[in-house]
């Protein structure tokens, strides 16, 4: 949520700030606005909504501002006010020599607030921003020097943020400090870059250090300045950022998630290359430190996760108690980080985040790590925060996710916990027990052989997608819908109707298929689509079972299966089909139908399918 860019340098800032800001908008925002100096003056351009309404109103001025050398953009995802103009950033103080962009939370601004005002600083916003651009100004007032006042404002502030300054009267110099919430330093000729992500920044620059907690950076054209918050100064770590600019090409899909959706193949095949060679070969995980000694000490596993990564969480769950037969206890981060939890050495702590920045996230597993947890992290991102705290690490390698509905990184996650499964049974010698036994060993070997025939299996799916567009189409007046499923694909259920209610804007809500007639049932009638997945197994005849429930109440029936019985033609109004595979895989392939079901709804219905409502595709508050 929010996104921040930054510029100093030689060229015109302005397109720099406002291409940066583009690449951005699959945060989620909705205000957007800029602040350059431009002849010794700083001046502001604000709006509200879309990015384009801000590009035209600078492009009213271009011929004025587009000389400006230095400046500093966001875009907005409203917390401290409603998403107008006058809350949008950049902010600035009194006078209107500074300006300040943030991402994040101040929690204490309104006694902040208060004292600022009591010295006649007059607020213009509802944010808590305002406060940050009044303190630092009063703090130059005192110091003279914009490193300093940004220093000691910050001693005074609580929450999460992010942060770029500048002052009319320090010229081509950009002042940045962060806690809790991420941001980077892009490192060019003659020019420095400031962004809150990679995309913002990748078409100028691999080069990039990122910035520390409570970490001060003071960039002109020419010099980088880098201090902690006693001002020792440090040495910059300077990076190879990890990504092309073609990733953030549609490559002619018409939305970046139909796009990120037929990515998967690919996904699934980085994911494997290099951990599962052959189906006969032990599963490798080169930053994973689990030895067998440590797993046979562990007394339990908690994951936390929010969101989609919370649905992975769960199908991860159900595997590794499989396999390794090691209790685990999948929870919401923020629910896990305002209770007192029971963690200790013997406590594996897996945190989960498409971003590696996602704040309940970081804090639950800086709780755990405090209490002498071994932290495994599963992210997109090896250079994040949270990858930073971790012992152990799986990077999921689904390159960039553009659209704010999460596919191919969900697709990466629940791979990655297939590995970390077959991973820990074959170091812990045992699947359930002591050591393998011949049969353990063949049936991991047939579980790891359909993890390397996967990508085909999703390549058939993407290619016969008819049958998915059709019932799409026809169930796209619904107002409600039901998804259910038993076992290992209950996840699969709560993910298929996120990703519905996500971008189509639809109520949709998934249940455990025997929990349906314990009230869900009530809701049932001829308006209602109950979508079942009904994958073969052991529960194929149980949530067969609660589909001709369902259906006896005149619900509108769909499955998706990958069975040929010939039973589900007159139950099922519409049936979407995925190939055979064992039931411990089905998730994997049964999600890629979900996913296209709930985009060809949302398109049908006009939605903005990349970039839906009040919704943020990195969320780093709490």
């Amino acid at each position: 949520m929010c996104g921040i860019v930054g510029y100093v340098g030689r060229q015109s800032a302005v397109d720099i700030l406002l291409e940066g800001l583009t690449n951005l908008e699959y945060r989620g925002y909705d205000s957007a606005g800029i602040a350059v100096n431009v002849e010794g003056l700083v001046e502001l351009y604000k709006a509200e909504g879309k990015l384009q309404n801000l590009k035209d109103v600078v492009a009213q001025k271009r011929s004025h501002i587009e000389k400006s050398t230095i400046g500093i953009g966001h875009i907005r995802w409203a917390t401290h006010g409603a998403p107008t103009t006058n809350n949008a950033h950049p902010h600035s103080c009194n006078c209107g020599k500074v300006a300040v962009v943030h991402n994040g939370i101040i929690e204490n601004y309104k006694e902040l607030r208060e004292k600022l005002e009591k010295n006649g600083c007059t607020f213009r916003s509802q944010t808590d921003t305002e406060t940050v651009a009044h303190l630092v100004a009063s703090k130059y007032a005192q110091v003279k020097d914009l490193t300093e006042a940004v220093r000691l404002a910050t001693k005074e502030l609580e929450g999460a943020y992010a942060l770029c300054v500048i002052h009319q009267d320090v010229k081509n110099t950009i002042v940045a400090t962060r806690r809790n919430a991420p941001l980077l330093v892009g490192i060019g000729e003659g020019e420095y870059y400031l962004a809150s992500d990679v995309p913002a920044i990748i078409q100028h620059t691999k080069k990039a250090m990122y910035i520390n907690d409570n970490e001060i950076v003071t960039l002109t054209p020419d010099t980088m300045n880098y201090i902690d918050a006693s001002k020792n100064v440090l040495q910059p770590k300077i990076e190879m950022l990890p990504w092309e600019p073609v990733a953030l090409s549609k490559m002619g899909y018409k939305h970046f998630m139909l796009k990120e959706i037929h990515e998967q193949p690919d996904v699934v095949r980085n994911v494997l290359s290099g951990k599962l060679r052959a189906k006969d070969e032990n599963i490798v995980l080169d930053e994973v430190t689990l030895d067998k000694e440590t797993l046979k000490n562990l007394n339990r596993i908690q994951i936390v996760a929010c969101g989609t990564s919370l649905h992975a969480a769960m199908i991860g769950k159900y595997i590794i108690e499989d396999f390794c037969g090691i209790a685990v206890d999948v929870e919401p981060s923020s629910e896990y980080i305002y209770r007192k939890t029971i963690t200790d050495k013997n406590t594996l702590v897996i945190g989960v985040s498409q971003s590696g920045e996602t704040a309940d996230t970081i804090t639950a597993v800086r709780q755990a790590k405090n209490n002498g947890s071994h932290i495994l992290i599963v992210t997109n991102r090896p250079d994040s925060t949270m990858a930073r705290e971790a012992d152990s690490l799986i990077p999921v390698n689904a390159g960039i996710e553009v659209s704010v509905a999460a596919t191919k990184s969900y697709m990466a996650q629940v791979i990655s916990f297939y590995l970390l499964a077959i991973y820990m049974a074959e170091a812990k010698s045992g699947v359930g027990v002591d050591s393998l036994t011949s049969s353990d060993a063949n049936w991991l070997n047939e579980l790891k052989h359909e993890l390397i025939v996967l990508p085909q299996k999703i390549e058939e799916v993407l290619a016969h997608k008819e049958d998915i567009q059709a019932c799409a189409k026809k169930f796209s007046n619904s107002k409600d819908f039901i998804f259910i499923a038993r076992g290992i694909n209950f996840p699969t259920a709560l993910e298929g109707a996120l990703k519905l209610k996500e971008i189509s804007y639809i109520n949709a809500t998934g249940y455990t298929a025997g929990e349906l007639k314990h009230g869900p049932i009530a809701m049932l009638d001829e308006s209602m689509p109950v979508l079942s997945v009904l994958m073969q197994g052991k529960v194929y005849e149980k949530i067969l079972s609660n589909s001709e429930e369902a259906k006896a109440r005149n619900a509108r029936m769909i499955a998706l299966t990958n069975s040929s019985d010939p039973k589900l033609n007159d139950l099922f109004e519409a049936i979407i089909r995925i190939p055979e595979s064992n039931e411990l895989i089905s998730p994997i392939l049964a999600i890629v139908p979900l996913q296209l079901l709930a985009y060809y709804i949302a398109e049908f219905l006009g939605k903005d399918v990349d970039q839906p409502r009040n919704l943020a595709k990195s969320v780093t508050v709490e």
